[in-house]
């Protein structure tokens, strides 16, 4: 009998190490998964200047909306409220960098620019990168809060805090209408 309530707890303790540890590496892929968006945000606000500095000698009349690029992207790179608070700020500076394309299509020299081509084709690439970064990041939120939500995990979570995340979500309803292209 008592080889029996030996093997039951050491049983029950084998379990507890290893939900603790299952939370511990999903908080830790969690928080890499910030990261990753974190370093692709920061490469776009690199790219971002000189965009507008491209832009500056061509789009003379256009200042309020170079302006208001700069703006965003300050605002975006100060943002420090966690996923919610950063997703509001980028979703901005998608938005002023939308106007800011929409703009250029009126200049047809700037369009031709090979300094202009470049930066597009680089902002492109550089959300793609965190359109990627965002998902895995989701991902990852996704399995830690659904493993501190279902039992019995959910015992562990709350014995060691480990609390649900905020997924990195689009705001504007704009966003998630359709792309409208018109030639």
């Amino acid at each position: 009998m008592l080889w029996i309530l030996v093997a039951i707890v050491a049983i029950v303790l084998i379990w507890a190490i290893s939900a603790y540890n299952g939370l511990v590496r999903l908080r830790q892929r969690v928080k890499n998964g910030w990261s990753q968006i974190d370093v692709q945000l920061k490469r776009r606000y690199d790219l971002i200047p000189n965009l507008v500095d491209t832009c500056k000698g061509y789009m003379k009349h256009e200042r309020e909306v170079l302006e208001n690029v700069t703006k965003a992207r300050a605002e975006a790179i100060s943002a420090k409220g966690g996923a919610a608070e950063q997703a509001k700020a980028e979703n901005a500076l998608s938005q002023t960098l939308r106007s800011l394309f929409a703009v250029a299509e009126n200049y047809p020299q700037l369009r031709a620019n090979e300094n202009m081509l470049k930066l597009q084709e680089e902002l492109t690439t550089t959300e793609n990168r965190i359109a990627f970064a965002r998902q895995h990041y989701n991902d990852q939120v996704m399995k830690l809060n659904t493993k501190t939500e279902v039992f019995p995990t959910n015992l562990i979570a709350s014995a060691f805090s480990f609390g649900k995340k905020d997924f990195f979500e689009v705001e504007l309803a704009a966003e998630r209408e359709p792309v409208k292209v018109s030639f």
